[in-house]
């Protein structure tokens, strides 16, 4: 049996998780059930696109990812699944499942059983639609898949940079962004601990970067909208690193760069939230 690994918006306090879980049970009992988090904020989908891509991959091949992030429901786009790296993902066509379309050799089907689709609440698919579609592909994989629908050429896709809040990741820009010694970011998500996620890779940070020297380095993060700045010098190897409640910047375990207060949190110290900006300038730019 393919476990089934769950993405949602639903939260903790009512019955929606619940229910949908009920249905997978009930066309695939006895498949393991992971929450990844049901915590993403109402209609965030950039958010959702970007915790999946932090997710999947640290999970087996043949696992089947819910995600149900879905301020369109009801309306004309398409329910969608995802047969990428040997995972299947279903959801949405909104742009949700970006990590997965992202895959080399992603194929994508538009999920087309009339009969399911005549019987669904036009406002919960994750529970009518896409949750019985998931435990098919846990109990047959790609012979489920491939009676879904048609391939969808081109699906929904937020784009990294716009995924992310992103002016930086391609190549072009990096090379600018080091010539003129400056590079902008944004944060991508605040996570439990309080750190600040930024959309920049450790990789593109070493392109950005390339001869000078990373403890020269300074994050200028711009938060409550721009209305309070914060300036950290170099990059810290470790939360411990720092004396407690000192701002430090660090590559987490994702590869992503992080702003974070050890004994505190960045959040909240820094008032950053998603979609600040964050600047990098390394010495020739000081």
């Amino acid at each position: 049996m393919r476990p089934l690994a769950l993405l949602t918006d639903f939260g903790g306090a009512d019955w929606y998780v619940a229910e949908m879980k009920g249905v997978l049970l009930a066309h695939a009992p006895g498949a393991p059930l992971v929450d990844i988090t049901h915590e993403i904020p109402p209609g965030e989908i950039a958010r959702a696109a970007f915790v999946l891509g932090r997710a999947h991959e640290a999970f087996p091949a043949g696992t089947v990812f819910l995600v149900v992030v879905d301020p369109g429901v009801g309306t004309a786009r398409h329910p969608l699944a995802v047969h990428a790296g040997g995972r299947f993902y279903v959801g949405p066509d909104n742009g949700v499942l970006e990590a997965a379309l992202d895959v080399p050799g992603a194929q994508a089907r538009v999920i087309e059983d009339s009969e399911l689709l005549e019987r669904a609440s036009e406002t919960f698919h994750g529970r009518d639609v896409f949750a019985p579609v998931a435990a098919r592909l846990s109990l047959r994989g790609e012979a489920a898949w491939r009676e879904l629908g048609r391939i969808l050429a081109a699906p929904v896709r937020l784009g990294a940079l716009e995924a992310l809040g992103a002016d930086h990741a391609h190549a072009e820009g990096l090379a600018r962004a080091a010539e003129s010694g400056t590079l902008r970011t944004t944060v991508a998500h605040v996570d439990r601990f309080g750190n600040a996620i930024l959309t920049l890779h450790e990789l593109e940070f070493e392109a950005w970067l390339g001869t000078h020297d990373p403890a020269r380095v300074t994050f200028v993060a711009h938060g409550a909208h721009g209305a309070r700045t914060t300036t950290i010098t170099g990059l810290a190897r470790t939360y411990g690193a720092a004396q407690r409640d000192t701002p430090i910047a660090l590559v987490g375990s994702s590869g992503l760069i992080e702003l974070a207060v050890p004994g505190g949190h960045a959040g909240l110290v820094l008032a950053l939230a998603p979609g600040d900006t964050v600047e990098l300038r390394h010495e020739e730019a000081s």
